[in-house]
């Protein structure tokens, strides 16, 4: 009888520690939360290291296998799917102004861990109501072979020859499968609107600009975690920057970027040891405001430290629209600029589970400008607004130095940071009350524990 009683104790008291743990545990990530010390996106990210944060509140949508019945897409409102194996699925899109323009990110997202190979991918073709292509754009993993977000973008541009009248469009995103995974892979679809302008603007691309590489940024790299997807990116100035990653993990950062400005980015894979070669080891892309491919590059790794670097980019200007190479014309306004950092999951197999160090070396030159006024609000509102610096990265200014483009850092970001900082130190205070309470009530229970 003694020896059930005990072992009903214990059961108890264990269940009493195990429940008065969560609450603290939760509170203390809400606390480095409000801190700083653990990335607010974490929330929203799944884990493991091919996982990707999907926008918090995104609406499920699923695609039809035809025009007829197909789910209607809102600009200003993101959507998450799945594209089965060998899929195809059609999405709706009702312009009613013939004078904006539409653009349809589709973010396809493989499971991690599954085979790839470098031309599985997506492809996203917009079409009129007559079944005329409006554009279309694929994206594949390449010689990463790796499985890793990637994104194509649909749009219907005002102005064209093509797609002119207003009316219902349809969105195909189709999967592009040459011997990969058939799992089926999650979608993430976030249209925005662009409305005309108030006055008639450039019809031509610009006729020159300096395309010779600049200086990368020197100096003492900075620690700075990448968020796990677009909306959960983190903010980078100009500088040098660096991080940790995995095998398979894919980062997402932006850099606000106004008219005139102008960015240059490379990453660079610290060393490990090992002997071998892994093509497309590591995979840095930049991405426009509405998540249309500027560039992107990768290099092949042998162990040794190497860097890699975005191709000179021209400054954002609204003609640059206007411009064949996809490095100019996704230049075309301003707002927040994405660059996601892949690496490869293949490192695993010739240089071990890492961590792995990468450093980031970002520029931002030229001179801002005010920009050409829209006849509207873009939808989303603010998605051609630059994001305000946040306190772990410096304001940018002209060369990449110290100075912002109004005075310095964001008088809100500076309150929402003391904000931060007064919470945490609350929930540490209160953290502290429960454990000495717990310590007084482990101290009682352990005078009244029964003899054997």
């Amino acid at each position: 009888m003694r020896r059930r009683r005990r072992g009903a104790w214990e059961h108890g008291r264990r269940a009493r520690i195990r429940g008065g743990g969560r609450p603290a545990a939760a509170l203390l990530a809400l606390g480095l939360c409000g801190t700083g010390l653990l990335p607010a996106a974490a929330a929203s990210a799944a884990t493991g290291p091919g996982a990707y944060a999907f926008a918090p509140g995104a609406r499920t949508v699923e695609g039809t296998a035809s025009a007829a019945g197909a789910p209607r897409l809102d600009p200003g409102r993101v959507y998450r799917g799945s594209l089965p194996a060998h899929g195809r699925l059609t999405y709706r899109l009702d312009l009613a102004d013939a004078t904006a323009t539409a653009y349809v990110p589709v973010t396809a997202v493989p499971p991690a861990h599954t085979d790839v190979t470098s031309t599985d991918g997506i492809r996203v073709t917009v079409r009129d109501a007559h079944g005329t292509a409006c554009s279309f754009a694929t994206a594949r993993f390449g010689a990463g072979l790796s499985p890793r977000p990637v994104t194509a973008l649909g749009k219907r541009e005002a102005g064209r020859a093509l797609c002119r009248a207003a009316g219902t469009y349809s969105v195909l995103v189709e999967r592009l499968d040459t011997g990969g995974t058939a799992a089926p892979w999650d979608l993430e679809l976030a249209p925005v609107m662009e409305p005309r302008l108030t006055s008639p603007g450039p019809t031509g691309a610009p006729q020159a600009w300096d395309s010779a590489s600049p200086e990368p940024p020197a100096g003492e790299a900075r620690e700075r975690a990448g968020g796990a997807g677009f909306t959960a990116a983190r903010t980078l100035g100009p500088g040098v920057w660096r991080t940790t990653l995995v095998p398979g993990r894919t980062v997402f950062y932006k850099v606000p970027l106004d008219w005139g400005r102008r960015l240059q980015a490379s990453a660079e894979l610290g060393g490990a040891a090992g002997h071998g070669y892994v093509g497309g080891a590591l995979d840095l892309s930049l991405y426009d405001p509405v998540r249309g491919l500027a560039d992107d590059v990768s290099l092949g790794y042998t162990g040794v430290r190497k860097p890699v670097a975005l191709a000179p980019l021209p400054p954002v200007e609204y003609a640059n629209r206007y411009a064949a190479p996809a490095a100019v014309s996704a230049l075309r306004f301003a707002g927040d600029y994405y660059l996601v950092l892949h690496l490869s999951d293949r490192l695993t197999e010739t240089f071990g589970q890492g961590p792995y160090e990468v450093t980031l070396r970002v520029r931002v030159d030229g001179r801002a400008h005010a920009g050409p006024g829209y006849a509207g609000r873009p939808e989303p509102d603010g998605v051609f607004t630059p994001t305000a610096q946040d306190e772990a990265a410096p304001p940018i200014g002209d060369g990449g130095g110290a100075g912002g483009l109004a005075g310095g850092g964001s008088t809100a970001m500076k309150a929402v940071a003391a904000g931060g900082i007064g919470l945490g130190t609350a929930l540490l205070l209160v953290l502290g009350g429960w454990t000495l309470a717990a310590r007084r009530a482990q101290t009682r229970v352990s005078a009244q524990k029964p003899t054997a």
